[in-house]
């Protein structure tokens, strides 16, 4: 089975996909499927774009609960219906395509759980693991905060009130 998987083209399952989908979108079709295609076409052309891979992978293998639901919901002609169940079977093939394609690249599928990546983004405050001057970051020990030597309190300022005449408007 693998050798199978091995021996099929991305490329041409890409374009095959891209144009039954394109075929069928005048029709009563899912409106879904070109768009997916159009990105696996660019995906599958470069070879560092792992990230547009995986998600090219992730919305063909959930365009086809999609894909279930419009085939029940939706009635159609017998040529889009059949040309719809086509598509329908060649996203089997191209996911394990992609999906074979992604560990030959040296990664995998995975859904987001990937917590020891890359940071794209850190919180406020200096919680990241790279930390920022001034601020403890998780990994560290904890820090003792710094000595400041306290600063002379200065003496107290008095000022005196006038003393009104009763009567007497006083001005600012």
């Amino acid at each position: 089975m693998a050798d199978f998987i091995q021996g099929l083209d991305p490329g041409k399952l890409v374009l095959a996909g891209t144009v039954l989908s394109f075929i069928i979108s005048p029709f009563s079709a899912p409106p879904y499927n070109l768009p997916i295609f159009l990105l696996g076409t660019f995906a599958q052309e470069s070879n560092d774009a792992v990230q547009s891979l995986r998600v090219f992978t992730g919305c063909l293998a959930g365009s086809i609960v999609y894909d279930l639901i419009w085939m029940i919901t939706n009635h159609q002609h017998v040529l889009s219906k059949l040309l719809t169940v086509l598509l329908f079977l060649l996203k089997f093939p191209t996911i394990a395509v992609f999906l074979f394609t992604l560990r030959q690249r040296g990664t995998r599928f995975t859904l987001g759980t990937d917590l020891g990546g890359t940071t794209v983004w850190s919180m406020p405050g200096g919680f990241t693991s790279m930390g920022r001057e001034g601020y403890q970051t998780v990994d560290d020990e904890p820090r003792s905060p710094p000595r400041v030597a306290p600063a002379a309190r200065p003496s107290p300022i008095t000022v005196s009130q006038p003393t009104l005449q009763p009567g007497a408007y006083q001005t600012a």
